[in-house]
């Protein structure tokens, strides 16, 4: 099967196309395997391009753990792309599991998506309980009163001083399998620079740290919207590299504008799966 080695900002994949197959049921072991660093091709996110009856085609995702999910921005814009260069379009509709993505280019290799609205009530994240999502009755570690928004995927955003000095390995494992998680949390770390500047570190439900996260760069400019202490447009810089995120106050429509990279291209071996 051919495969397609591609990052976001870093946030890096392994996209299989499926679509002359129709579907691509992988088992949480493939998909550990493909992932794997050492023995397996290498990635955060393992991606499947199928058929899709109602857009230009459907985008499954598999975490690094084996774990399927239900959205990935980064990974959107790089099948997006994919789907572009093959058909020469200036824009491409994906569906995935969390609704239908609408992604247009902005640039010989930058794609926008539009991400939909944020999901922002307590049981849409999903938490255990009735909760202000805007600031999260939760602390830990010294940290307190993150907001929690669906990008797709749930996600709690912590505003610190300083990213760099936050022990992320030790605080990020403990939030993401938290009981007020049911479906576990990415968690964001946010540094509010200035109200049109963010910098962020995600620690991925499923993956661990990454360079960056898609859906965690909407999540933490809504969140930071809805605390006051940014504006609804925002560059969001990651470890790998900026998004630009604009939370539209028209529409309530998350877009979000960023680079991609084709690494490498080849047949999947059969060893690696």
């Amino acid at each position: 099967m051919r495969y397609f080695k591609m990052n976001g900002c870093g946030n890096d994949f392994v996209i299989l196309d499926a679509r002359s197959r129709g579907s691509l049921p992988l088992s949480p072991a493939q998909a550990r395997a493909i992932a794997d660093r050492s023995t397996g091709v290498g990635c955060d996110q393992v991606i499947a391009v199928e058929r899709s009856i109602r857009g230009d085609a459907y985008m499954r995702i598999w975490n690094a753990d084996g774990g399927e999910v239900d959205a990935c921005g980064n990974a959107a814009r790089c099948v997006a792309w994919l789907l572009m260069e093959e058909g020469g379009a200036a824009s491409r509709r994906i569906e995935t599991p969390a609704g239908m993505l609408y992604a247009e280019r902005a640039g010989e290799k930058l794609i926008t998506v539009d991400m939909g609205s944020p999901l922002l009530r307590w049981e849409e994240i999903p938490l255990a309980r009735v909760m202000d999502t805007a600031r999260l009755d939760y602390a830990i570690d010294g940290l307190s009163a993150p907001g929690a928004v669906n990008m797709g995927n749930p996600h709690v955003v912590f505003f610190v001083d300083e990213v760099g000095a936050t022990d992320i390995a030790a605080i990020g494992p403990k939030v993401e399998h938290d009981p007020l998680f049911p479906q576990r949390a990415n968690v964001g770390f946010a540094e509010v620079q200035a109200a049109d500047r963010i910098r962020l570190r995600v620690w991925e439900r499923g993956v661990g740290l990454t360079k960056a996260c898609g859906t965690g760069a909407c999540a933490a400019v809504v969140a930071a919207h809805r605390q006051g202490r940014a504006g609804r447009a925002v560059g969001v810089a990651v470890d790998g590299g900026i998004l630009q995120i604009e939370w539209r106050a028209g529409d309530d429509r998350v877009l979000m504008t960023g680079p991609i990279e084709l690494e490498a291209s080849g047949d999947l071996p059969a060893s690696w799966a």
